[in-house]
């Protein structure tokens, strides 16, 4: 029985190699790479290019700051700038209290006014 099964490889494996020698090479399918190429267009458009845009207005923001500006730190301090300084910002927070922060911790420049109606 054994003898049988190496006899038909052998045969099967003789039929077998002119054909696959004959065949030739897949060419490369330009179909599959176009569901990665779509999924990066979208991803670069819904979430990189927006965030890129924030980022861009929040520098503008921070390198605009004034003293005088009212603002919000990210940890939601709320103050009026007294002193701008190349890294770091003055804040009055309440009078006669002044805390010290970095430039990019400010998120928001406030209206003027908007400490004296909080």
């Amino acid at each position: 029985m054994k003898a049988a099964l190496t006899a038909s490889a052998s045969l099967l494996a003789t039929f077998s190699a002119p054909a696959l020698a004959n065949t030739p090479a897949p060419a490369f399918d330009w179909a599959g790479l176009l569901p990665m190429v779509v999924i990066f267009v979208l991803f670069y458009f819904m979430l990189i290019r927006p965030q890129m845009k924030r980022a861009k207005e929040h520098k503008q923001m921070i390198d605009a700051l004034q003293v005088g500006d009212e603002v919000v730190t990210g940890g939601g301090v709320l103050g009026k700038v007294t002193k701008v300084a190349d890294a770091y910002v003055t804040l009055e927070i309440a009078k006669d209290t002044r805390i010290v922060v970095q430039r990019p911790s400010v998120q928001t420049v406030l209206p003027k006014g908007s400490i004296a109606a909080a």
